[in-house]
């Protein structure tokens, strides 16, 4: 267990220390009081948006049918949230946030290759949510006789998600709770409606091959995979004796309750929508919910500022981490301001950014995540090991994610040789999480005591 050192800031009140200390530091005891709940929306309500919706309308065009569909989905969120909620309880103990909690395998100079690409992960997310957030908010304005071009409402969006990431984790999960359950109310009306009037031939059945099964299982997989560097920044504020079993189990259920549901009804609806792409999605949401069309292009937009405060909090945290040692306040402007550029130029090329974008990045997480686990669940607790340079973990972590994106990875930016042989199937993620799972524990020591 790590230790709250002495000088560690001893703040309160809605805004988080805003002070790049305050991140590097384990949370003072005294500030541990996070309601066990939060656990679940904070896992729960950043899925609550069309990204799953366009993931789940994506498998058609893929070449699966709705019984193929609907097992990928299962088989690949169970398999993406698991690495999610199993770090998510390191959070309590260590009250630090998830790329500093690395540290201990990584060391302090080895944190901060993956802290940098968490960044810029996080940054790229940023751009994904706020593309058909804004365009949602542009059609809804519509409705009303108002005129708004894209890149104004786009900043309208990030500025309130800004201003939520420099307030700071406390505001970032009460939106999650309270706004969360909005959403959750409206989208599952929405869900009702398109569940009726959807136009997938339910029954209808055809040969899926094994590589396609497998390249969509990878995509669904990743998509709460992307959440592993994420987790614990959100569990950090609960209590230390926290029971670790209900910290997963709330993890696990909040992922897979919002990203399953969301994911199948993408999938029944996708005879009704033109394309997998945000105007296509929200065109076919504003025909199928009539009069409450409205409803449904409001809770798109909204559905960015929970997603996208989360982004950008955990951004500013891990740009911090990197080594860029300034006050949160700056770091999250800086996060918010790219992922504003980025979401003004990729828009027109949303889908392919949208799909590489969830599969590449997939080829770092997946070997740190699992470096993270085995450390945490296998090593020595009994003692603080952090060290100050480089350590054996750090080269595992660069060596495993450059080996399998040269061999496993399948984009439309690069497709590697093994998967050419496999006839385009990713198996990518889990090749480099077991490898550089089981390479890590072979050399480290062995755990005496929890």
């Amino acid at each position: 267990m790590i230790q709250s050192p002495p000088s560690a800031p001893q703040t309160g009140g809605l805004m988080e220390d805003l002070s790049a200390a305050s991140v590097r530091e384990p949370v003072p005891a005294a500030l541990k009081t996070m309601p066990t709940d939060r656990v679940f929306w904070s896992h729960f309500s950043p899925n609550l948006g069309p990204g799953g919706w366009v993931t789940g309308a994506l498998l058609t065009g893929m070449g699966l049918d709705f019984r193929t569909g609907v097992a990928a989905i299962i088989i690949g969120n169970i398999i993406g949230a698991l690495p999610v909620a199993l770090a998510a309880a390191i959070g309590p103990k260590t009250g630090l946030t998830q790329m500093e909690a690395s540290r201990r395998a990584l060391g302090q100079k080895g944190l901060r290759p993956p802290a940098f690409l968490n960044w810029i992960y996080c940054v790229g997310w940023d751009a994904v949510n706020n593309v058909p957030a804004a365009t949602a908010l542009i059609a809804l304005l519509l409705l009303a006789g108002l005129s708004m071009p894209f890149w104004l409402a786009l900043g309208i969006l990030a500025s309130i998600q800004m201003v939520a990431s420099i307030y700071g984790h406390h505001v970032v999960q009460a939106l999650q709770k309270y706004l969360g359950t909005v959403l959750l109310v409206v989208f599952t009306l929405i869900g009702i409606v398109f569940a009726l009037k959807g136009q997938a031939p339910l029954a209808a059945h055809h040969a899926v091959s094994f590589s396609t099964f497998l390249l969509a299982t990878g995509v669904l997989v990743s998509f709460n995979l992307s959440w592993a560097s994420y987790s614990s920044d959100y569990t950090r504020y609960l209590p230390a004796n926290t029971s670790p079993k209900k910290v997963v189990l709330l993890a696990l259920a909040g992922l897979l309750g919002s990203a399953i549901p969301f994911q199948i009804l993408g999938l029944i609806s996708a005879g009704s929508v033109a394309e997998a792409s945000p105007t296509a999605v929200i065109a076919s949401l504003q025909q199928a919910m009539g009069p409450l069309g409205a409803v449904a292009l409001g809770a798109i937009a909204l559905s960015s500022i929970t997603g996208n405060s989360f982004n950008d909090n955990t951004a500013s945290y891990s740009l911090i981490s990197a080594g860029l040692h300034v006050p949160r306040i700056a770091a999250a402007i800086l996060t918010a301001s790219l992922g504003y550029v980025l979401a003004v130029a990729g828009a027109g090329r949303y889908t392919t950014l949208y799909t590489d974008y969830l599969l590449v990045t997939m080829y770092w997480i997946a070997p740190w995540i699992g470096i993270v686990l085995a450390d945490w669940y296998f090593g020595d607790r009994t003692v603080h090991p952090i060290p100050p340079g480089w350590t054996r973990g750090a080269t595992i972590f660069a060596v495993t994610s450059v080996l399998t994106i040269a061999l496993f990875s399948t984009s439309s930016l690069y497709t590697g040789p093994v998967a050419r042989w496999l006839g385009g199937a990713d198996i990518g993620y889990y090749v480099g999480f077991f490898a550089a799972a089981f390479w890590y524990a072979l050399g480290m020591p062995r755990r005496t005591s929890s």
